[in-house]
């Protein structure tokens, strides 16, 4: 990582990897960078913050009606709106990754503020966010698990866009104090409950994708009772009295409006082309295969090792392979020798393509074929995940024996301790002791 550097990427991996050797001024210089360009975009906040409740009231009920009319048209025999097939799914899960890795950071400062009344209900969407220690709970905790499960981790460095949200995330966390008032409308934003968080919990059911991250958001973000309500409480509790006001509510304001920027959901999903995305897996993997390949088998006068020779000829590659028959496409993949090659234990390619670059190449070819299959399936309104794990199931580190002091306690909820063994341990002592009474920070 280049040392000073204040591109987004840069910014994620010092505050995750080594927090506490980050530069202040290069992450207020980031901030900055941000908020300049959200203040140039527009906002949906009412003019007077007293009509807050009845915004969000508004905006849960058009998302509800939003979700109603999507709900219709898929029992009318409407395809997917948002995945064309599970490769396009775990695409959205591995680039959207970088965010919700660090879901909750922009709160972490809060934890430091629990003798403060108005920073109760910011310290306690914190804490949901950490499962209160739980790891069954924890979002962290729950999407690694998910990428672990369908093997789709990122395993390089994804474009600078895709870390814009988790960078700012982390940026407000570990400046807290200083942009309370950005902090304040960034999480105002961020815990409305969106239309795309409802549509994508849906399908990612439906192709057999535990939504359990995504539908937990929504109930824990709800108007009523949950992350958004408590969002608008606390900034109606902390909005200064005095002449500061004005500026402390326009600088709420662009807070707000940072949530708009990086590369969102809707992009993402938008920008899926799985032919173009199978062409380039191959291409990553070029490099470590092109030495590989027994040289008695040829493809259109090459040898394997002479395809992957070099940069740009994979998208030829795999019309050789289809033109000699060893790819069928429209049909069921284990009808195409190479599908053979690389699927199964007896496979001689076994293990060469991770589960994420298998599922690329299974509806690659399966393509017409996997659609009218997919058309036979059973209802995509059958929940296929009900069975939640017990949070006191899951194997997790002992509550500390010893004291932990309060400098060591807050390091351990941050973003990037929260979800190690230590981590939770340390967020249930925190959840204990705020509950009691008895943090003495």
């Amino acid at each position: 990582m280049p040392a000073g550097s204040s591109d987004p990427a840069s910014i994620y991996y010092a505050l995750l990897h080594e927090p506490q050797g980050a530069d202040p001024d290069l992450l207020r210089s980031f901030l900055q960078e941000q908020l300049k360009l959200a203040g140039e975009l527009p906002d949906s906040l009412p003019d007077d913050l007293g009509g807050l409740p009845h915004w969000i009231e508004t905006n849960a009920r058009h998302v509800a009606a939003s979700y109603r009319d999507y709900l219709r048209a898929r029992h009318a025999g409407e395809s997917r709106k948002f995945f064309s097939n599970k490769a396009h799914a775990l695409y959205f899960l591995q680039h959207v990754a970088p965010t919700k890795l660090v879901d909750g950071a922009w709160l972490y400062s809060a934890v430091s503020h629990a003798n403060d009344w108005r920073y109760r209900d910011l310290i306690r969407t914190y804490l949901e966010e950490l499962g209160d220690g739980e790891p069954a709970l924890n979002h962290v905790v729950l999407y690694r698990k998910l990428l672990a499960d369908h093997d789709c981790a990122p395993t390089e460095m994804l474009a600078q866009e895709h870390y814009v949200q988790g960078a700012t995330q982390l940026a407000l966390g570990h400046l807290g104090d200083e942009y309370l008032p950005e902090l304040l409308g960034y999480n105002l934003g961020y815990e409305q409950l969106p239309l795309h968080l409802l549509i994508t919990a849906f399908e990612l059911n439906e192709l057999g994708i535990d939504p359990y991250y995504f539908t937990l958001h929504v109930t824990i973000d709800n108007a009523s009772t949950g992350h958004a309500h408590k969002a608008v409480k606390t900034v109606l509790d902390l909005i200064p009295t005095d002449e500061s006001r004005p500026d402390f509510i326009a600088r709420m304001r662009n807070g707000y409006r940072l949530n708009e920027l990086g590369k969102g959901t809707k992009a993402v999903i938008a920008a899926f082309d799985l032919e173009q995305e199978v062409v380039a897996m191959l291409e990553r993997k070029r490099s470590f295969g092109q030495h590989m390949h027994s040289d008695y088998c040829r493809l259109d006068g090459k040898t394997v090792n002479e395809w992957l020779a070099k940069p740009g000829q994979c998208r030829a590659f795999l019309a050789a392979l289809e033109s000699k028959g060893w790819i069928k496409r429209n049909q069921d993949p284990a009808n195409s020798r190479f599908w053979q090659m690389i699927d199964g234990p007896g496979a001689v390619m076994f293990g060469v393509f991770s589960g994420y670059e298998m599922q690329l190449l299974r509806d690659w070819i399966a393509g017409d074929w996997l659609d009218a299959g997919a058309a036979k399936d059973a209802s995509p309104f059958r929940s296929g995940f009900r069975n939640r794990p017990r949070a006191n199931a899951i194997a997790t580190a002992p509550a500390s024996q010893t004291v932990i002091s309060p400098a060591r306690l807050i390091d351990l909820l941050s973003p990037a301790h929260h979800c190690t063994p230590e981590g939770l341990s340390a967020t249930r002592v925190y959840a204990r002791q705020l509950a009691e009474g008895s943090l003495a920070l």
